[in-house]
């Protein structure tokens, strides 16, 4: 029997999404099939207005309803400090733990495997945040937030040469890394090597 061309169309449609194989596509695409026709049409709506009504802010890069966003059109954040991520759900985690300062939004990291280089993130827009920041009155912070892997470190690494060769020192622009370690809660015995030992070494003083 052949699959009707509707049915592989969306199938098709779901394999392409992160995470998602061709019996996940399957049972996604067969479980749609029982919904009423208001419900498909809500989440079709739902789908084209991802697109239509979100829009990247031009300062920082989070995706919003509105340009500049409305983390960058709050006064009461404070501007000298900006902390750099690699994707929009990064900014989320922050926010639920309270952090009132500013954002910027890498939308990925380098990794030469899949052809990501520094040129298809907004790496030189952070740089010109700086230039036209606080930096000359050296009150600017920039906490460098991608993840712990390699490419995460890469990245990192890659950002905190092009700030210094760009001209800014570190009493201009000073540049910090989020600390790393064995979690709240987490087992020494199970921590590896590598954890370990940046937990010992970003230990903290009491």
């Amino acid at each position: 029997m052949r699959i009707p061309k509707p049915i592989l169309n969306l199938i098709e449609a779901f394999e392409r999404l992160p995470g998602i194989g061709p019996k996940t596509a399957q049972r996604l695409t067969f479980y749609l099939l029982h919904f009423p026709v208001e419900e498909i049409e809500s989440f079709a709506d739902a789908l084209k207005n991802l697109k239509s009504s979100t829009k990247i802010c031009s300062v920082c890069k989070i995706v919003d309803e509105t340009d500049p966003c409305s983390i960058c059109e709050d006064k009461a954040r404070d501007e000298d400090i900006i902390v750099v991520v690699s994707n929009p759900l990064d900014v989320f985690a922050f926010e639920k733990v309270g952090f009132k300062g500013k954002y910027h939004v890498l939308h990925g990291i380098i990794d030469p495997l899949n052809n990501i280089g520094p040129e298809e993130l907004f790496i030189n827009d952070l740089i010109k945040r700086i230039k036209s920041g606080p930096a000359c009155a050296g009150r600017m912070e920039i906490v460098l937030a991608t993840n712990t892997g390699m490419e995460g470190e890469s990245t990192a690494m890659y950002i905190l040469k092009l700030i210094r060769n760009s001209g800014f020192s570190e009493e201009e622009v000073k540049i910090t890394r989020i600390a790393r370690g064995i979690p709240v809660g987490g087992d020494i015995e199970y921590a590896d090597d590598v954890t370990l030992t940046q937990s010992f070494q970003n230990r903290l003083v009491y």
